[in-house]
């Protein structure tokens, strides 16, 4: 299946913290993961925030206060968070939920590095460039 390696560990439990605003995911192998929303968000594994390819990626601000309005499942390999910003394309796949589980202290460390080289804060509003370059064509 797509995103879904052989070894990845399956999930065994999902619950959504609204008031903490983490996703909790207990994994066959034993691992349990409190992953933040703001985490999730910004790094959405979307085209959205990925880019099309290498070096394309949009640095994302001002999630820190994000909310997880739904959690569809996708096929039984991953789910499909619907954000209270209204970004909804990204599918979370057990093995990228996994990543995210078990690297947080790297990714939070290369977001904030990459936040000081945009010079921009983690608060900082984001700017929708896609709405006006779409405007201008």
């Amino acid at each position: 299946m797509a995103g879904l390696q052989n070894f990845t560990p399956t999930p065994l439990d999902l619950t959504v913290h609204s008031q903490s605003r983490v996703l909790e995911i207990s994994y066959s192998d034993g691992a349990n993961f409190r992953i933040p929303f703001e985490l999730m968000r910004v790094y959405s594994p979307s085209a959205e925030v990925q880019g099309h390819g290498p070096g394309q990626e949009v640095l994302q601000t001002g999630k820190r206060g994000v909310e997880l309005a739904a959690l569809d499942p996708v096929g039984n390999y991953a789910v499909q968070p619907r954000f209270s910003d209204g970004h909804e394309s990204g599918i979370f796949s057990w093995d990228y939920l996994y990543f995210l589980g078990s690297q947080q202290e790297k990714l939070w460390a290369d977001y904030n590095t990459r936040l000081d080289a945009a010079g921009v804060a983690r608060d900082t509003p984001m700017i929708d460039n896609a709405a006006h370059s779409c405007a201008n064509h």
